[in-house]
């Protein structure tokens, strides 16, 4: 039997044919990198690949690092290993890792999601021998709505806010989730003002040319009455800061796909919750599971168990990997600064 083209080892997801790693989460000699949140691209690499269109977001995070780019589709030769990126659906840039070796085609997906999103490329099925699937909602409870709907649900949450004279501050992650709800709301119910943390990979986007519309800092706020219309975009630690204190009575949600869960939003301390997630629901992972045609399919972070045995059952050969994906470090660390 031929050796596997992607093992573990304490580093992160390894090629031995090819001598690179894929979102390792120690540092090493040649990483290549599915998408731009820090539990898969993580500095102190010595070179980085990645998809062309994450090159913003990827040197936003990390500063300068040696990067080389691939256009999504293009072929490589490394070490006698094919290597191609294709669209992850995920956020800007992201990106599955397809290769090719002896016959053979391994993919590894990182995080994906298959719903419509007007902010990245759409999630591109690759057929393959071996899939290494995440399984972050890999759980049959987990059922995403239509964004159209998750977008009137924001919408006439923050026209009622505004009608009130209160701030509409929505939480959820900086990089990705925020873009994706720039992209669907809807600007003329009032100021968009974001955090900090935001803004530079809004910036990212725009030059990567994806339309969002206009956001304002808090500081560029010169009339305090906007305050009371605005709806304001921030992570999570920032609802928890001193900075909230200069939106007064404001009404607060969380926009994540955990807010499927009973008692989250209660337990978050969230006036409401949203339902929205950059990761696909199960519906999502069993058909783009199934579109790859692989027999052989490897569940990382997530509820990696339920998607073994169910897997298994369904008469694929499933097994895992433990890594250490699943949290954002940026977004669990950030320090909400006072003046932003």
């Amino acid at each position: 039997m031929a050796p596997d083209l992607i093992v573990q080892r304490p580093e992160g997801l390894y090629c031995p044919p090819g001598d690179f790693y894929i979102d390792p989460w120690r540092p090493v000699a040649r990483a290549v990198i599915t998408h731009a949140h820090s539990d898969h691209a993580r500095i102190g690499n010595g070179h980085y690949l990645a998809a062309q269109q994450a090159e913003g977001v990827l040197r936003t995070r990390l500063g300068e690092i040696d990067l080389q780019t691939l256009p999504y589709g293009e072929r490589i030769v490394h070490n006698g290993i094919g290597l191609s990126l294709h669209p992850a659906g995920h956020v800007l840039g992201s990106a599955q890792v397809r290769l090719e070796h002896g016959g053979r085609v391994w993919v590894a997906s990182g995080d994906y999601k298959v719903a419509p999103d007007k902010t990245c490329a759409p999630f591109e099925p690759v057929k393959c021998n071996v899939f290494i699937t995440e399984s972050t909602f890999g759980l049959p409870i987990y059922r995403w709505s239509p964004d159209e709907e998750i977008f009137a649900d924001i919408n006439g949450w923050w026209g009622r806010n505004v009608v009130a004279g209160r701030a509409s501050v929505l939480t959820c992650y900086s990089f990705g989730k925020a873009q994706r709800i720039l992209s669907g709301v809807d600007p003329s119910i009032g100021p968009i003002i974001v955090h900090g943390a935001v803004e530079p990979l809004n910036r990212a986007y725009r030059a990567a040319g994806v339309e969002l519309p206009e956001t304002r800092m808090v500081t560029d706020i010169k009339d305090k009455a906007d305050l009371k219309r605005a709806l304001v975009i921030c992570p999570p630690s920032a609802a928890a800061s001193p900075w909230m204190r200069r939106f007064g009575d404001a009404q607060t949600a969380f926009a994540s796909g955990w807010m499927q869960l009973r008692g989250a939003r209660r337990r978050g301390g969230y006036d409401r919750g949203f339902v929205l997630s950059d990761h696909a629901d199960w519906p999502g992972l069993m058909g783009a599971i199934a579109a790859t045609g692989a027999q052989r399919i490897i569940v990382t972070h997530g509820s990696v168990p339920v998607m073994v045995r169910y897997l298994g059952e369904q008469g694929l050969q499933a097994e895992a990997f433990d890594t250490e994906y699943g949290d954002d470090l940026v977004e669990a660390d950030v320090e909400a600064p006072t003046s932003t």
